[in-house]
């Protein structure tokens, strides 16, 4: 009987840590140990698809082996005679990427740091270049009768015709030597030396003719522009190539890089990783100049005539009107401050005639699209997208974004959010009237022009926000077709002719897998690949229900659940908070957090109901409930959750007091904020990787939601868990790795510091020596997820 007590007790310290064995049925019976394995049991999915340049071939990575790494795998355009590409064919493929002349028979690309020539029709290949420095960013002139790329930062132009290469620019490192100067005395002597003595001024006379000579007979050489310690980037010739246009980047010099110690090392030794800077500190600056070759002159582009520049963010209005209603200062007689700007491009027209540029306030507030004049550097506005919070969305990202001209050469269609959702626009540059070409609560991304010029292809969630499908819509509006039908999500690769589509598609339960199908409505896909072991297939993996449910505000918040086929009453529940902030994981295709969503089907094997929430500052959803976080993260973003775990208690008859929360990153700070300003909604959470305080985060990610903190320290105050610290009521969890650089260690070590001050004993830190940001190792992802899954087990089945 003794011995019959003791292997139950260590058979349920192996189901509580997560084991389990496998079923006699030959299905799999899920474990932790099991799902974070090395995802290679899982099958290896294909990626990165790429058409051949004449449209006979699919090529594609692939692992079906299980080997060490993927390798290149081809097809026929069939979708017949998969094949796994030689080397000596992958070596001499040409890039994937690249420039194409106008009609697309000849292309230009970078391979191993030289630039190559390829005709499309006879797959012929010409070397350009082949020296020891790299060549980058080849293009076809406007006259296609050169190559243009960049070496050392610098432009050169290739003939087609006789091989013979030109410099176009010549910028240089450090500042233009400096004369000597006039002195007055050395130019009397000169002068009385000049009217003495007439051998001195005749030889004066033919050093100057011999001089002149010399200038007259030298080979035209570009301007000497001098750029100090500044960097260049985006160097851009003209059609009619008089104009270069370039930026120049200032790196900051008195900025602060945090350092993050690495301790597991070859050496023995802890060697340091420089990372970056922390939210505030001082960034790169951009200046916009544009190089006129005729006039042999080279001029910076200036904002300070454009509409809005000299606006403040509404938040330091804010700001400063309270500080005046109580200093009664009123600021007036101030001169405006124009802000700063960041300008990208140009786009040149197919003709040739327009250049139009996208210019950024670094503030992100607002965005400009402006027609620029090349002779004069006078800027029109075509568009300007304002955004109290800050702009961004599918196609409007960072740069010039998604941008292209009509085929009147006299419009060019572009993204914006201007309805509430990422759409496409068309203004004319010459009059400014502007189109809507897409419109409705839906998103539109990855938008592609047709070769013919007469529609657009484009991926868009119109039937759904958590179904991506591929369209086609006529160039100036319409209807749009849809042209794949499954549910879940498409990632299209069009043929070089248009007349195939190479889809990788996966669906909630199903990674992704290769098909191909007629481009046209109604086709039927044919599956290329199918990826999955045996193992896998073994388990019935569930398709989570998306639900809609409604906030404290009324906004619809979709959510992935899953659920037991028989659920108990007054069960236990855990909610999954995805990282990223702006990221989708409530759809109906194969998620990123495939890790995740294994550890979910454990815990429903497990009697757990798991609701998984696109929440405040998720993507997918539009403009409203991508910036709902602005200025208060830990707000919206966290209501919802409570609203979620509210609405498990009244529509499943969860008990509310066996509720649990966990995520990574983003998700991880939700936690945090969850534990610490909910304590009686949140039994029991695990913050995995999580920010503790965003002032210590980076610039780019952090200064868009909360400004700065020397500008807005009261956002940041409201939006960090270390303020919060001293709510913690339930058992916490903490797990992060000590190498990773994207958020530091310091976060949790000053987290960890804050609770031993507040005399908290009801939290746990584990550490693990050799992780980054997103974990590696299947030893460190089991041992998180049992540690996971033993918090959720002690205090949710209570």
């Amino acid at each position: 009987m003794l011995f019959k007590r003791k292997m139950l007790a260590v058979f349920g310290w192996f189901i509580l840590c997560g084991g389990a064995v496998q079923a006699q049925d030959g299905k799999l019976t899920l474990s932790v140990e099991k799902i974070m394995r090395d995802p290679k049991w899982i099958g290896t999915a294909p990626s990165n698809v790429f058409w051949s340049e004449n449209g006979k071939k699919i090529y594609f990575y692939w692992n079906p082996e299980g080997n060490k790494s993927d390798s290149l795998y081809s097809v026929n355009s069939d979708g017949k005679n998969i094949q796994k590409v030689s080397a000596r064919e992958r070596r001499s493929l040409p890039s994937q990427f690249g420039s194409y002349n106008q009609e697309e028979n000849k292309k230009v690309y970078e391979k191993n740091g030289d630039i190559y020539l390829y005709d499309v029709k006879s797959g012929k290949v010409q070397q350009i270049t082949n020296t020891v420095e790299r060549e980058s960013s080849p293009s076809f002139s406007y006259s296609e009768q050169k190559v243009t790329y960049l070496k050392d930062s610098n432009l050169f132009a290739w003939s087609m015709s006789n091989g013979q290469t030109v410099q176009l620019t010549d910028f240089k490192k450090g500042r233009k030597p400096a004369g000597e100067g006039k002195n007055v005395q050395r130019d009397w002597l000169k002068e009385q030396q000049l009217a003495l003595l007439q051998i001195v001024k005749e030889r004066e006379e033919t050093q100057e003719q011999q001089r002149k000579q010399r200038l007259a007979d030298a080979p035209t050489r570009p301007k000497e522009i001098y750029i100090e310690d500044k960097v260049v980037n985006s160097v851009i010739l003209s059609p009619d190539e008089r104009f270069v246009t370039y930026q120049l980047i200032t790196r900051p010099k008195n900025s602060k890089v945090a350092i993050v110690p690495d301790y597991v090392t070859s050496s023995g030794y802890t060697e340091d990783i420089n990372t970056r800077t922390k939210v505030g500190d001082a960034q790169s600056t951009f200046e916009f100049f544009v190089y006129d070759t005729k006039r042999d002159t080279a001029f910076a582009v200036l904002m300070n005539d454009v509409e809005g520049i000299y606006d403040k963010p509404a938040y330091l209005l804010e700001k400063e009107a309270k500080a005046s209603a109580a200093t009664t200062a009123d600021g007036k007689g101030k001169k405006p401050e124009m802000r700063a700007t960041a300008i990208y491009g140009p786009v040149w027209s197919g003709n040739g005639k327009y250049a139009v540029v996208v210019a950024r306030a670094y503030d992100n507030k607002d965005r400009w699209i402006l027609k620029l004049d090349p002779a004069t550097g006078k800027l029109t506005v075509l568009d300007r997208q304002h955004d109290d919070a800050w702009i961004n969305g599918p196609g409007i990202g960072y740069g010039t974004g998604d941008i292209g001209w009509m085929p009147d050469n006299e419009s060019i269609w572009f993204h914006s959010e201007e309805n509430g959702y990422s759409h496409l626009y068309a203004v004319n540059v010459s009059t400014g009237k502007k189109k809507a070409l897409t419109t409705g609560e839906f998103e539109v991304s990855e938008v592609r022009m047709s070769d013919d010029k007469k529609h657009f292809y484009f991926t868009a969630n119109k039937i759904h926000p958590g179904v991506k499908h591929f369209y086609r819509m006529p160039v100036n509006g319409g209807e749009m077709e849809q042209l794949t039908t499954m549910t879940g999500a498409h990632d299209v690769k069009l043929s070089p002719n248009e007349k195939s589509l190479a889809v990788l598609y996966s669906a909630s339960n199903k990674p992704w897998e290769l098909f191909v199908m007629d481009n046209k409505k109604g086709a039927k896909p044919k599956q290329v690949t199918s990826s999955l072991t045996d193992e896998f297939k073994s388990y019935n993996w569930r398709e989570p229900e998306v639900i809609t449910f409604k906030a404290q505000d009324g906004q619809d918040v979709y959510a992935r659940l899953y659920r037991p086929e028989n659920a108990k009453n007054n069960g236990p529940a855990v909610i999954f908070v995805h990282g990223a902030g702006y990221l989708q994981n409530a759809h109906k295709w194969w998620s990123s957090y495939f890790r995740e969503y294994m550890f979910h089907n454990f815990l429903v094997d497990q009697g757990y109901t798991v609701l998984d929430v696109d929440y405040r500052g998720s993507a997918g959803y539009g403009r409203d409930v991508r910036t709902g976080i602005y200025r208060f993260m830990g707000g919206k973003d966290l209501s919802d959750h409570v609203d979620g775990a509210k609405h498990l208690v009244e529509k499943y008859n969860i008990d509310p007091k066996k509720i649990g929360i966990y995520g990574g990153s983003y998700g991880g700070f939700i936690t945090l904020m969850a534990m610490f300003t909910e304590p009686d909604v949140f039994a029991a959470g695990a913050a995995l990787r999580s920010v503790t305080d965003w002032a210590h985060y980076n610039h780019g990610y952090t200064s868009n939601i909360l400004n700065t903190p020397y500008t807005d320290s009261t956002a940041y105050a409201k939006s960090s868990p270390i303020y919060y610290a001293e709510g913690l009521k339930g058992a916490l969890l903490i797990c992060h790795g000590m190498v990773d650089t994207n958020v530091h260690f310091q976060d949790v070590v000053r987290l960890s510091q804050r609770l031993i001050e507040l005399g908290k004993d009801n939290w746990e830190l584990a550490v693990y020596p050799v992780e980054d940001h997103g974990f590696v190792e299947p030893a460190s992802w089991t041992d998180e997820y049992k540690r996971i899954y033993k918090l959720f087990e002690q205090n949710l089945k209570k």
